[in-house]
């Protein structure tokens, strides 16, 4: 089966009409115009061109001089595996997800996939249609005899009769104050079934905002918030889509156990995460989604969740001969021994830090940083993180306006000061106007190589974008955008704050790649506020731990080396890491196995070294 996709962000209505009864007629002769099934893609950032209008023959690519058409050969063994189509040529979902009871399916995949489309077929909010329409559209009888002699058999036939009581915990959760008001306690304790309300406010560490108004809450509160109501109303299948947004380390851990403790429960658990560490943690199983983004996904077969995830990040799937990756994604067990500043070139000193903010107290030991090292920094929400970089930031910008005000020669001040640029945590692009004129800044800025140009807008998928306005992008879009214009600005120190948010498995490494191959290249230095470990374990060089009492006080330790950095912080969060043999990636050993006692006794928390 073969389509041809128009990326409306790429389409010129004054050059040609993709999205009219005449697409792309002046370029592309071969395509038929008066068929009427051309229609946007789920998301409007595509028009869908089927098979009976486009003979794939490469003629749109090479006569449309936009980049707007691109040619997808869809599997052909897949076209009797349809699960749902959104329409006539729209989004399809090949295959199901197998949940079983008292286990945690884990799903990932890129954004746009179709794990969001998975959860609302499992969930019914979407019915099963196969891709057929209309007076072809299956019923239920037809639905759960294709799945007879499975284990969706019984699931569906539950489903149909609504014998299932299912709790679904959102993507989007800034979303509830529109729906719903009132004070925490209160819709917890509408929720409480089991009397369980003390108990699972304190394991998600909600006790303390039990009196506030949900309208108030941030993003981490409203995360543990909606976990804790979830769990309270005691349902029999559980889908969880993106628990660990907005959720510190410790947090993360903490969601993680407790959705563990409903598969032992004997409840259906399904879940999409990003974040490979925790996923690993609290998954049994899990399911590949690959495809092209937009347009298809394609449900592997089940996979145990060592081997499911070491395939993702290998990109090959071996039972099913399909790749989907060109590069296999290797981590260091150790930081790289090129990275580690022979020249000793240190760019910044800084002597202790103390500050206040409101009646939160900060304390940091002076340390420095050297040209081409990546300092990564961890510890709970509200301990001070972001302060301490925005200390970081004043104090550079402190000395380099003294600097100023000694030196009389700009050309001498030019030589001698520092410069910073920040990504912030909460991302708010205050210019107006399109990516495009961002990719422009990019291709002329003098102070880059070509191929860190190159690198840049290819691996943010910058292209992807180029048409869109700021103001249009997804949360993901705009994180993928806030990192391209600081790692383009020329600066001497980075400061970046939760890259990885908002970004699925896919971007977070490829971003994590580019800032590791930025700094080594630039030979400039960062400061990396983040979250995931698996992230974090692949950017950092050096890593700076806080410790405290969250919205007190905190305190900022010396930078110390990969090994020693991620030992203290995983000693303070109780959780101990090991080394998987194939990829290398941090595995999270599960609380009071085996290797976990053994590693808290020799007191090797990150791993064992060989």
């Amino acid at each position: 089966m073969r389509i041809a996709v128009l990326n409306k962000d790429f389409c010129k209505p004054d050059k040609c009409s993709p999205f009219g009864e005449k697409p792309c007629i002046k370029y592309c002769p071969r395509v038929r115009t008066g068929d009427k099934t051309i229609v946007l893609s789920p998301d409007e950032k595509y028009v869908i061109i089927t098979e009976s209008l486009c003979s794939g023959e490469g003629i749109c690519i090479k006569k449309c001089p936009f980049n707007a058409i691109t040619i997808v050969n869809l599997p052909d063994p897949l076209e009797n595996q349809f699960t749902y189509r959104y329409g006539q040529d729209q989004f399809s979902l090949f295959r199901m997800a197998i949940p079983k009871k008292g286990k945690v399916l884990g799903l990932i995949g890129q954004n746009g996939i179709g794990k969001s489309t998975l959860l609302k077929l499992l969930s019914n909010e979407l019915t099963i249609n196969f891709g057929r329409f209309g007076d072809e559209t299956p019923d239920w009888r037809e639905i759960i005899e294709y799945f007879k002699g499975s284990e969706l058999h019984q699931y569906f036939i539950d489903l149909k009769e609504e014998k299932t009581k299912i709790i679904h915990k959102p993507q989007n959760i800034t979303m509830i104050p529109k729906f719903i008001s009132g004070k925490v306690y209160d819709l917890l304790n509408k929720n409480d079934i089991g009397d369980q309300l003390d108990q699972i406010s304190e394991k998600l560490n909600v006790t303390e905002i039990l009196d506030r108004e949900i309208k108030v809450l941030s993003g981490g509160e409203l995360q543990r918030v909606a976990i804790a109501a979830g769990y309270l109303k005691d349902g029999d299948i559980y889908l969880i889509d993106e628990p660990s947004s907005y959720l510190d380390v410790s947090e993360r851990i903490n969601m993680a156990k407790l959705i563990r403790a409903l598969a032992e429960r004997n409840k259906t658990v399904i879940v999409v995460e990003h974040d490979l560490a925790i996923l690993d943690y609290l998954s049994d199983y899990v399911s590949i989604l690959y495809g092209q983004p937009g347009v298809y996904g394609i449900v592997s077969h089940p996979q145990g969740v060592r081997v499911g995830i070491n395939i993702y990040l290998n990109g090959y799937i071996k039972d099913e001969n399909v790749r989907f990756r060109d590069i296999p994604i290797i981590f260091h067990e150790r930081p790289p021994l090129e990275s580690l500043f022979d020249s000793g070139e240190v760019v910044f000193s800084y002597e202790d830090i103390e500050t206040s903010l409101g009646d939160f107290h900060l304390t940091g030991s002076g340390s420095e940083i050297h040209a081409g090292e990546i300092i990564g920094i961890l510890g709970p929400n509200g301990i001070g993180k972001t302060t301490f970089i925005n200390s970081i930031a004043d104090v550079i910008n402190t000395e380099s306006k003294e600097s100023d005000e000694n030196i009389e020669g700009k050309e001498e001040y030019d030589s001698q000061k520092l410069k910073v640029v920040i990504k912030s945590q909460y991302i708010k692009i205050e210019d107006e106007g399109f990516v495009f004129d961002l990719i422009k800044h990019i291709k002329l800025a003098p102070h880059l190589s070509q191929s860190y140009k190159k690198r840049l807008i290819n691996n943010l998928k910058l292209e992807n974008i180029r048409e869109r306005n700021f103001s249009e992008l997804s949360g993901g879009e705009l994180q993928r955008v806030a990192i391209a214009k600081c790692l383009s600005e020329e600066a001497d120190i980075y400061l970046l704050d939760e890259p990885s948010a908002f970004l699925d498995v896919e971007m977070r490494l490829q971003v994590a790649q580019l800032l590791r191959k930025s700094i080594e290249e630039l030979k400039k230095s960062s400061f990396v506020v983040e979250h995931d470990i698996i992230t974090q374990d692949f950017i950092a060089d050096s890593i700076l731990v806080f410790e405290g009492i969250p919205g007190l006080e905190g305190k900022a330790t010396p930078p110390q080396n990969l090994r020693d950095g991620f030992n203290s912080f995983l000693k303070i969060m109780e959780i101990t890491f090991r080394r998987d043999p194939t990829t290398k990636r941090p595995r999270v050993n599960k609380l009071g196995s085996n290797k976990d006692i053994y590693q808290k006794k020799i007191n090797e928390y990150y791993y064992i070294p060989k």
